[in-house]
């Protein structure tokens, strides 16, 4: 039995429904990048300006924050700051928790979380002053926590039992493959002992777990390097980028999701905690912004700036 063919569990390949929802994820994710290039590249000058010279600007009529592209921006920030709210309500909302996955349902909140700010930028010119200034920093650090909770959600295994089984699939598919060393293999999938993560402070493993997750692809281009030589690794950046051999690849997949089920297993109870300091954190600061947007719009409303 190769490695490529070799059997996986239904938890670890990815259903066709999860394949769609990456592709939606990335579509939303090139869309607004291409959008935000496109404004960049043409309202560069404009941005550039000071405040005293953006109004003798051909451009400040459309760009500034009540001009025709500003204030739709804003309306389009604050219909997705309405969406980043859907998700902490689906979890009070028997209706809306019948409705598609959670993991997906938490996808789309980071990606508004991410773009939401981004586009609010646009709408403000980049001049923060005042009252929408706070709010805009407050969102960006409630954007970046939002980050950091989808990277410990993501380390959290959500059934232990099926993932001990997948671990010890994997182990034996990898025991009888003869691509790689085992030793080789062994440094790849290198976890400190159980009784030594247990003395590490929470924070400790939050620490190894990204490092490991940024050390993880050069480890892999290393072992790509040992196995095919210099020569059919240039093309791949140095084994960065996966090379055209179907059986290394399909044994480093395996040793890549074994290492991450592994990890996630010991580190269960480190995660969890900081998952729950997290959630302390993470509240406060989204519904003080939530608040703090709301009396920014009244204010504009106010003010005629609508």
């Amino acid at each position: 039995m190769t490695a490529h063919t070799a059997f996986a569990p239904s938890g670890v390949v990815a259903s066709d429904a999860e394949k769609q929802h990456r592709r939606l994820v990335m579509m939303i994710f090139s869309v607004a990048i291409g959008v935000m290039v496109a404004l960049t590249l043409y309202g560069a000058d404009y941005y550039r300006l000071s405040q005293a010279d953006r109004p003798f600007s051909p451009k400040h009529h459309l760009l500034k924050p009540g001009g025709a592209v500003g204030i739709n921006l804003g309306v389009l920030g604050v219909l997705m700051l309405c969406g980043i709210f859907l998700y902490p309500l689906r979890k009070r909302w028997a209706w809306l928790q019948k409705q598609g996955n959670s993991k997906h349902w938490l996808d789309h909140h980071v990606v508004l979380g991410v773009v939401a700010p981004v586009c609010i930028a646009f709408h403000s010119s980049f001049k923060f002053h005042g009252l929408a200034g706070v709010a805009f920093w407050v969102m960006v650090g409630v954007s970046l926590s939002g980050l950091v909770g989808r990277y410990l959600y993501a380390q959290i295994p959500r059934q232990v039992a099926t993932d001990e089984l997948s671990l010890r699939i994997f182990h034996e598919v990898l025991e009888r493959q003869r691509i790689i060393p085992q030793t080789d293999l062994r440094r790849l999938l290198h976890l400190p002992a159980p009784n030594q993560v247990s003395r590490r402070s929470a924070f400790a493993a939050l620490g190894y777990m990204v490092g490991s997750d940024l050390a993880r692809p050069f480890r892999v281009a290393r072992l790509r390097l040992q196995v095919m030589g210099l020569g059919p690794t240039i093309h791949s950046l140095g084994g960065l980028l996966p090379p055209k051999n179907t059986q290394l690849e399909g044994v480093l997949s395996l040793a890549r999701k074994q290492a991450l089920l592994s990890r996630r297993v010991v580190f269960l109870s480190h995660a969890q905690q900081v998952f729950k300091l997290w959630h302390v954190v993470h509240r406060p600061f989204s519904y003080a912004f939530a608040v703090l947007a709301l009396v920014h719009i009244f204010v504009a409303m106010l003010l005629g700036f609508f």
